[in-house]
């Protein structure tokens, strides 16, 4: 601020004087502002240069190194992991195993006679008991951990037998995961994949209801699970696997689930033979209720089980739900006009199987097709699935009680194929290939064919494989387990 308006030339004399003895060579004051100024204008000064701090030149951060990626399960940090695709996972876990307890419970239930309900359905928690404990004792180490050699192309190792290694070590925050999903916990992963081995085994009891003998049932999927299964889930999705490296696309289970699924159940149809009356007389469901029940438990679950193979909660986890929805919906419209069309009437079951239809079809699509893709193969599903169960049905000559291979098995068949037609590079940045796709096909088709037949056979060893013919007419609730339902 200048000062000399305030200050008389006289005043000015006075305090230069004073200043003069008390020693001009006093040092100036160290705030500028407490010094008064002078009236007359002193003679310029040079100002002093500016003392600049030298300061050490700024570190330069490294850039972040990005983890290599995991070829193997392993432990990460826990901090890595993410909190909202975990959260997802664990909802689709539960949502999968809803479609089994109590969906296809109630599904196939619904479809028995009244005097084989219990049995099929305690098929199904005996099957969801000990794949269970096959998964956590052998199969997920077989299935989803990278083999050694030659021979990992074919099946996995044996570092997660028991679930060894599925860790969580809360002093260094350290988890497991697995290199197929490094962003979820390794423990969230295997039971989410858990819940498909259950599935695919409980969809086979549609083939075999009202004739196996329940011991039969407990050996014969315990083998199938670990010799059929575990095998299948490896060559298609751990990424040694050979269909895997070869190219084979399957989103979420068209070939490792229901053409798996349905090929053994129609060979268990074959070995079985035909339940007694199969063709003479009338085989009257039990509840067409619970069937529409168990299938709509089906269509919610089977969000979890195609939007969560997706194993993030992310876009392509919405399209894969998005046009899960659509197909499962073209697929039971497209049902219900060829039915009306040939039958001159729709039927519930026709509704539900069309539904079923389409959910298996787009079920290996589903995370590489646009909606519009979704929308065709749910049309042709149906109608495709539909001869399944009858027309290919009658030239195949076997008992498929409840249409296992003709829904799954042509279901998976016809998805799978049109999956190497309609996946979009855009989406999933792969392109589709017919021919691998059929060669994914066949390769599951013959495998699970040749050893579900093996697998037979070594339960016929051991146990008979059919009820007596007594068991059968009085039905496997009462022969079976001394139970019965209702009145």
């Amino acid at each position: 601020m200048h000062y000399r308006r305030f200050i008389t030339p006289g005043w000015g004399l006075c305090i230069l004087l004073a200043a003069t003895l008390a020693g001009a060579q006093a040092p100036a004051p160290a705030d500028p502002m407490s010094a008064v100024p002078v009236a007359s204008a002193p003679a310029p000064v040079a100002p002093a240069a500016p003392v600049l701090a030298v300061q050490p030149p700024a570190a330069v951060p490294a850039p972040a190194v990005a983890p290599a990626p995991l070829t193997r399960p392993g432990l990460v940090a826990a901090a890595t992991l993410n909190g909202a695709d975990t959260a997802w996972m664990m909802a689709s876990t539960a949502l999968v195993l809803l479609m089994t307890l109590p969906g296809i419970a109630l599904f196939y239930g619904g479809m028995v006679r009244k005097k084989n309900v219990l049995n099929t359905m305690a098929c199904v928690v005996l099957i969801c008991a000990v794949v269970s404990l096959l998964w956590f004792a052998v199969g997920y180490s077989l299935a989803f951990t990278p083999g050694s050699g030659t021979l990992g192309r074919y099946i996995g190792g044996g570092e997660r037998l028991w679930f060894a290694g599925l860790d969580y070590v809360k002093d260094t925050q350290q988890v497991a995961v697995s290199h197929i999903a490094p962003n979820i916990p390794e423990s969230v992963y295997a039971m989410f994949q858990l819940t498909f081995a259950i599935i695919t085994a409980a969809l086979v009891v549609g083939s075999f209801v009202e004739r196996m003998r329940f011991s039969a049932v407990l050996c014969f999927i315990s083998l199938w699970t670990v010799m059929v299964y575990a095998p299948i889930a490896h060559w298609v999705w751990e990424p040694g696997g050979w269909l895997a490296q070869l190219g084979a696309l399957d989103f979420a289970g068209g070939s490792v689930v229901h053409i798996n699924a349905g090929v053994a159940g129609l060979v268990c149809a074959y070995v079985l033979g035909p339940r007694r009356g199969y063709g003479r007389e009338a085989f009257t469901p039990f509840n067409l209720g619970l069937t529409m029940a168990g299938a709509g438990m089906l269509w919610v679950g089977w969000f979890g089980f195609n939007a969560g193979s997706a194993v993030a909660s992310d876009g392509r986890a919405g399209l894969a739900m998005a046009v899960t929805h659509i197909a499962a919906a073209a697929g039971a419209l497209s049902w219900m006009a060829a039915e009306w069309m040939v039958r001159g009437r729709p039927t519930l079951l026709g509704l539900c199987s069309g539904l079923v239809a389409g959910l298996v079809a787009i079920t290996p699509a589903a995370g590489f097709v646009s909606p519009r893709a979704a929308l065709a193969i749910g049309l042709i599903a149906g109608v495709a699935c539909y001869w399944g169960a009858t027309g290919l049905k009658r030239l195949l000559n076997a008992d498929d009680s409840l249409d296992v291979f003709g829904v799954h098995g042509v279901g998976g068949i016809v998805g799978s194929l049109l999956t190497g037609v309609f996946a979009s590079k855009t989406i999933s940045g792969v392109e589709g290939s017919v021919l691998t796709q059929a060669i994914g096909v066949g390769a599951v088709l013959c495998y699970s064919l040749v050893m579900t037949a093996f697998a037979l056979w070594i339960t016929s060893l051991f146990v008979s494989l059919r009820v007596s013919d007594s068991a059968e007419s009085d039905g496997l609730d009462i022969a079976q387990h001394a139970e019965r339902i209702g009145t």
